[in-house]
């Protein structure tokens, strides 16, 4: 057990997925130590680093399309993204990332990168049926300090709030339907946009928590969409587990704004440790 530590006072995250260029496409970072489960950084914030650096070389922030494949997970501290421009085109353009540390490659990522307008309806969906989310307000803040005194630093940086429903993994009565619902928000002066949106698609805590087979996970690959602007406030995320197997979780997310316009979605294959 490890003596619970007083909240730090969170940082923007425009601050902690902020990148330095160094010239020719190498760019510095600094994984924060904060934005970590276990000791490990979150693959979505490590994603959104990677982004910053690609929308740099592009010259549009905007974060249409992200792959990520995760061969180590770095310690927090100083790191280097080097940066291939593959293409340059009229609306979309396409980098190539790799994000090292301590001399070793830890994230390859392929980005895309086009301009988004403004929130709009789509001209097409499926009509497929919406559970209505439960308000804000009356969702259950996973907080960062467990009652038994250990701390998993993210969750003093964001408000991550579970659905009634969805808490009871968290008390070791999970619903059994391996699906999380809740929301999220940012602290401090940002708001979503299309790079913290990578951050979002994984967010949430494992999904196998919430069947009867709970494991914690790791990363392997991610692929994110980034689908529309989203407006200002909390999103709305759900996140699903497809299949369970012995070793790997493959999953689902999806994200909305305030309106119900659908912002982004992923998925990814995890690799899966029972307890």
């Amino acid at each position: 057990m490890t003596d619970p530590v007083s909240s730090p006072v969170p940082a923007d995250f425009s601050q902690v997925s902020g990148v330095s260029d160094r010239g020719e496409g190498i760019f510095d970072a600094d994984v924060s130590g904060e934005w970590t489960i276990g000791g490990k950084p979150n693959g979505g914030y490590l994603l959104a680093l990677m982004a910053r650096a690609a929308g740099s070389v592009t010259g549009c922030s905007d974060i249409v399309a992200a792959s990520a494949h995760f061969l180590r997970s770095p310690d927090p501290g100083p790191a280097v993204i080097e940066t291939e421009l593959l293409r340059r085109g009229r609306s979309t353009s396409q980098v190539r990332a790799r994000l090292s540390a301590g001399g070793k490659a830890c994230v390859e990522a392929l980005v895309s990168t086009s301009p988004l307008g403004p929130p709009a309806a789509p001209l097409w969906e499926p009509n497929e049926p919406r559970v209505e989310p439960v308000p804000f307000d009356e969702c259950i803040r996973v907080e960062a300090v467990t009652p038994d005194g250990y701390r998993f630093p993210i969750f003093d940086h964001v408000d991550l709030r579970l659905d009634p429903d969805s808490h009871g993994m968290i008390r070791g009565t999970p619903a059994g339907r391996g699906e999380l619902r809740g929301w999220l928000a940012m602290f401090g002066a940002d708001g979503f946009d299309p790079v913290s949106l990578l951050y979002a698609v994984d967010a949430f805590p494992p999904t196998p928590f919430d069947t009867p087979h709970p494991g914690m996970v790791s990363t392997i690959e991610l692929t994110a969409y980034v689908r529309a602007m989203p407006v200002s406030g909390p999103v709305q995320v759900v996140s699903r587990a497809r299949l369970i197997d012995s070793q790997w979780v493959d999953e689902a997310c999806e994200v909305w704004d305030r309106d119900g316009r659908l912002v982004a979605r992923a998925t990814q294959l995890a690799k899966v440790w029972f307890s």
